[in-house]
């Protein structure tokens, strides 16, 4: 199967688990992930149908965008961790960050909008699984970070990025993502203008079908599309 074929799928997919949970599948984006493609590739992408693609990695992402077909209502989003000093080789680029992990690189990011004459979409990065190798927001720490970081000038908090433990089975991951809802809705209930927060963004390869079962409005897909990486 090529990469439209692919992406075909993974629409199926996604529909099939948000009408089991009783969404409507339109209520879920497809994000690509493209960390290691080809901007030739990510073009077979575009041409198929995706909107929003996810990089991981900024120098990459730098590189790969002139290379970009970039069709109307194409959306990039960085969800890598970024440090500041890394921030220059995005800030032009991204319509979003999903991987603001402190309260620090938010500031540092309003700096860079600034500089540049725009806003930017976030969302808040919470380690949900509680592992010392990721980045994240501990569970404890979310909301009042997610409030802080609502008010930093430049900066428009859209919602919450997870990423889930390697290999955990479906009761406990189903349980993570019940945890991030109840997280998604405490900040929503803190934050008095909230009308631009919707948007909690789990799942990827392994779990995005569970993901979309248990709340997620985005899924972060790019082994299920583009295959396995060489």
């Amino acid at each position: 199967m090529g990469i439209s074929d692919n992406i075909a799928a993974v629409r199926a997919n996604i529909s099939e688990a948000a009408l089991r949970a009783g969404r409507t599948p339109e209520d879920v984006t497809l994000a690509a992930v493209t960390k290691f493609q080809s901007a030739e590739r990510v073009n077979e992408a575009l041409a198929a149908g995706v909107r929003v693609i996810a990089e991981n990695r900024a120098q990459e992402l730098a590189e790969k965008y002139p290379l970009l077909d970039k069709p109307e209502g194409l959306r990039i989003h960085f969800i890598g961790h970024l440090q500041k000093n890394k921030i220059k080789y995005i800030i032009d680029k991204v319509d979003m960050v999903q991987s603001v992990d402190t309260v620090e690189l938010a500031q540092a990011l309003s700096d860079a909008c600034e500089k540049q004459g725009r806003e930017l979409d976030v969302l808040v990065q919470v380690n949900i699984g509680n592992e010392p190798q990721k980045s994240g927001f501990a569970v404890s720490e979310a909301v009042s970070a997610a409030v802080e970081i609502a008010s930093v000038p430049r900066l428009r908090l859209r919602g919450l990025m997870a990423i889930l433990p390697l290999g955990v089975e479906k009761t406990e991951a189903m349980k993570l993502f019940s945890e991030m809802c109840k997280l998604f809705l405490d900040i929503r209930g803190k934050i008095r203008d909230n009308k631009h927060i919707s948007i909690l963004s789990m799942g990827m390869t392994d779990d995005y079908e569970w993901a979309v079962e248990g709340g997620s409005t985005l899924v972060r897909v790019g082994r299920a599309i583009f295959g396995e990486r060489n």
